[in-house]
């Protein structure tokens, strides 16, 4: 089956594919990058989560996150309008569900970077449909670089709490569907492809 026609005459309900990682593991650069392909831009649409946290350098809401306060994250927690949700060093992040069953009623595949807990919610919910692939990084030294490079203008106990909690991540890798080791983006970005695709045919040829 050629990708780009696997919608043709089916009315199988997508793929949701939850990709997390590490701080500095890369998952989202991963993912901007795989969705530049077209032949995963046509089956493949991004989640942009909710968050609280800061905006960096470089980011625009509604492309990377909605980035909203905590009273109104909070609101849209009690109205039920938050498919799942976490919070890390002391921000809210979610998905939100208006745009995650508006997906799923095209029958669209999904892609979500999600900490460990958001991927556990999601796969609870949907264990049929959810393929998780966790990021790795090369090595612990070359995690710390990362998170101490894009995080030039952090707090110092910021980025070591970001350490401590990649060491313990690090170690849910088992628990996935698959593994991607990041230590070279272009080679990262080929196994990634390849992987989302080849669980798209499956799913669609069962």
């Amino acid at each position: 089956m050629k990708p780009g026609g696997f919608y043709r005459g089916s009315q199988k309900r997508g793929l949701i594919f939850v990709i997390s990682g590490p701080s500095g593991s890369g998952k989202s650069t991963l993912l901007d990058e795989i969705l530049k392909d077209p032949k995963i831009n046509r089956v493949l649409s991004r989640s942009v989560s909710l968050t609280t946290r800061p905006k960096r350098s470089g980011e625009s809401s509604g492309t990377h996150y909605f980035f909203i306060d905590n009273t109104k994250f909070k609101k849209l927690l009690q109205t039920k309008k938050i498919l799942e949700w976490t919070r890390y060093l002391g921000y809210y992040y979610g998905t939100p569900k208006d745009f995650f069953k508006k997906q799923r009623h095209k029958l669209r595949n999904i892609a979500l970077c999600l900490d460990y807990k958001g991927a556990l919610q999601v796969k609870r919910l949907y264990p049929d449909n959810t393929i998780t692939v966790f990021v790795m990084p090369p090595s612990l030294r070359m995690l710390a670089a990362r998170i101490k490079k894009r995080c030039s203008k952090t707090k110092d106990d910021e980025v070591k709490k970001r350490l401590e909690m990649a060491r313990k991540e690090v170690f849910y890798c088992r628990r996935y569907d698959h593994c991607v080791v990041n230590k070279d983006l272009r080679q990262a970005v080929k196994k990634l492809k390849e992987v989302i695709l080849a669980e798209i045919i499956q799913h669609q040829e069962a």
